[in-house]
């Protein structure tokens, strides 16, 4: 069994069992064989635990439950990860439905350059929500300027994938990141500066779930912003390099993104969150930081 694998899908969970019900069942209906994958999921604590929506798709999935403290995603990664007995890790969310032949595409992308991290294309599934759709429009937004234009690098953490062994030698997620932001920046950054390469493989398509109210929104980027701060604190410690900022014309090329992929009168709404979504952002980076200047770090999280 251990030989035939050629994927580990890990799936980092945490109180949202409905979501995960539906993120297992697309891995039930994907257009691959059963016998090359394997499928790990991590309830990081969950209040009720996960298992009596896990277990039932042990009938139809090669499924492994585990359970931890509530130690957050990249720590719940690390864990599935350090059990995976596929050449590959694939990491999704439990909000995600990957498309049918999601692993066919993956495998396409990684047979010519096995040691890179592959990174897939996400599509909003809930278009009626404005605010879910100006969080994908900003992701969408961010892959078109870091990964289109230039050589790839960033991918987010819900769809992308790597051989384990490259995985385990990068030493994995950094789990010295308190919530699930930055984390997957910190660790294509990583990636990239271990000489490995980032490849983009948007036809590895996943749907996310993510429903957003305007507090939930502002919540979600003022994250953002606080992961970013604890990017670059990790990045100055690996390199000596000062924070970059993005030049004027990156925040206007976000503004005006929306007019050139939706309706006139929508894209006038959404160019006005993305632009609340760097207010929250900055307040997000800045609050970070006085927390960490006022009760410094002295140690990093294990896991």
């Amino acid at each position: 069994m251990k030989n035939s694998l050629l994927f580990s899908i890990v799936i980092p969970t945490y109180n949202r069992p409905d979501r995960l019900s539906s993120c297992l069942q697309s891995l039930a209906e994907l257009s691959y064989p059963r016998d090359r994958f394997e499928v790990i999921v991590v309830d990081d604590g969950s209040s009720p635990p996960i298992a009596p929506v896990a277990e039932p798709f042990k009938l139809t999935l090669n499924l492994t439950l585990l359970r931890q403290n509530n130690s957050g995603p990249a720590c719940a990664r690390n864990t599935g990860a350090a059990q995976a007995q596929g050449q590959y890790l694939v990491f999704t969310d439990d909000d995600c439905q990957p498309y049918p032949d999601w692993l066919t595409a993956l495998e396409a992308a990684l047979q010519p350059q096995p040691k890179a991290l592959v990174g897939g294309y996400t599509v909003n599934a809930l278009p009626e929500n404005l605010f879910s759709t100006a969080s994908q429009l900003l992701i969408d937004y961010l892959y078109d300027y870091y990964n289109s234009r230039h050589q790839p690098s960033f991918f987010a953490s819900n769809n992308f994938a790597m051989a384990t062994e490259q995985f385990r030698q990068s030493g994995g997620f950094d789990t010295s990141f308190p919530l699930a932001a930055g984390e997957d920046r910190e660790f294509c950054d990583r990636w990239l500066q271990l000489g490995l390469p980032l490849v983009y493989a948007p036809t590895a398509k996943v749907r996310h779930t993510h429903h957003l109210s305007l507090r939930r929104f502002w919540r979600q980027h003022f994250n953002y912003g606080r992961g970013a701060y604890c990017f670059h604190q990790v990045r100055s410690r690996r390199i000596d390099e000062q924070v970059k900022v993005e030049p004027l014309r990156f925040y206007w090329q976000l503004l005006i993104y929306p007019l050139t992929r939706q309706p006139q009168i929508q894209a006038v709404a959404l160019s006005g969150l993305l632009f609340l979504s760097q207010v929250a952002n900055v307040a997000g980076f800045f609050w970070e930081r006085s927390q960490q200047k006022a009760t410094p770090s002295t140690s990093t999280a294990s896991c």
